[in-house]
């Protein structure tokens, strides 16, 4: 098992997605790459995944609906937009449906590395919170319940995970 980043980088230009895919390998990253949004959607709902890089500009599905499917379908997934097209719209319309952050092309690399990282702190800090709320309410099952009670409550919460 590997302790690196998993990261879904999506965009349509194939040299672009080759080398921003390379250079962040480099620097540790588990990369897997997608060049249409329909693709990153099936790639995400074999594999989890800790960030995704999103072009927004794509044919077919853009990257605003891939965002939004993310979103719903994945409960720690955090989302970053990297676009040559964007706009003050539609950034807020990206940050609204749970964009961690919005940068242009060309990116700077350090900036995107910054981003990249501040986006992996704010996912496992969610993580952390809900493995302690789940934690917490175990542990007060565990003080007050009969077995059969705790095994009823032990099911919804694994349920609550799914």
């Amino acid at each position: 098992m590997s302790d690196r980043i998993k990261l879904l980088i999506v965009d349509d230009e194939e040299e672009f997605l080759e080398s921003i895919a390379k250079r962040l390998e480099m620097r540790d990253f588990n990369v897997r790459t997608a060049t249409r949004g329909a693709q990153a959607v099936e790639i995400a709902r074999e594999e989890k995944f800790d960030l995704a890089l999103l072009d927004l500009k794509m044919p077919g599905m853009d990257g605003k609906q891939v965002l939004e499917i993310l979103k719903k379908e994945h409960k720690y997934i955090e989302v970053i937009i990297l676009t040559g097209h964007g706009s003050v719209d539609s950034a807020i319309d990206c940050t609204k449906l749970g964009a961690f952050g919005y940068l242009p092309k060309p990116y700077e690399l350090e900036k995107l590395l910054d981003t990249l990282r501040q986006a992996f702190q704010v996912r496992m800090e969610k993580k952390f919170r809900v493995d302690q709320e789940r934690m917490d309410r175990i542990a007060k099952l565990a003080t007050g319940s009969s077995a059969l009670g705790i095994l009823r409550e032990l099911k919804e919460i694994d349920d609550d995970e799914k």
